[in-house]
């Protein structure tokens, strides 16, 4: 019963915070083109078609990037500090090198959703350079974080070794 009424908090807090920024969008106006220059209907892209002052609405985004990129991340930073002091008492340098291994895929992924989703909504930049790291929270993690977390997995290892050993055997002849 715990876990229902947190997952219908979550959702409820994020409906909230997600509808105050509609709702004040909705109080935009447009003139002027109306071509959006990025391959998803972006939040930035999109105030750049406005010819209303945007300066509230980057503020409501600038506090929900606080409260819902920044603080996850903080608390996974803490952990991974926890993390890697309790490793560093692992006495055996086998299994420091498995641990390490394990968290490693992760925090590459964390880092590359992370860091991009932050730096496009915290310090905005050129359209061209939001657009190439758009793709990296919509395109290249969610393609890595399968491969990444797969790579640990010592059956998949044999497997693409074999794989790659054939192709090769095959390329020689």
């Amino acid at each position: 019963m715990f876990c229902i009424k947190a997952i219908v908090l979550c959702w409820w807090v994020i409906f909230a915070m997600e509808l105050m920024v509609v709702l004040t969008m909705g109080h935009l106006d447009f003139c002027g083109p109306n071509i959006i220059d990025h391959f998803f209907c972006d939040l930035e892209p999109l105030l750049e078609l406005s010819c209303s002052d945007t300066f509230i609405i980057k503020m409501e985004t600038l506090f929900l990037v606080i409260v819902l990129a920044i603080c996850p991340l903080t608390v996974i930073i803490v952990s991974y500090v926890y993390i890697i002091i309790t490793v560093l008492k692992i006495p055996s340098v086998t299994g420091r090198q498995k641990t390490f291994s394990t968290c490693s895929a992760h925090l590459t992924v964390v880092s590359l959703y992370y860091g991009s989703l932050i730096t496009i909504y915290v310090f905005p930049r050129q359209q061209n350079a939001n657009t190439f790291l758009s793709l990296f929270y919509t395109v290249v993690t969610p393609l890595l974080n399968p491969m990444i977390y797969s790579l640990s997995n010592r059956d998949i290892k044999q497997a693409l070794k074999k794989l790659f050993k054939n192709i090769l055997h095959s390329l020689r002849f």
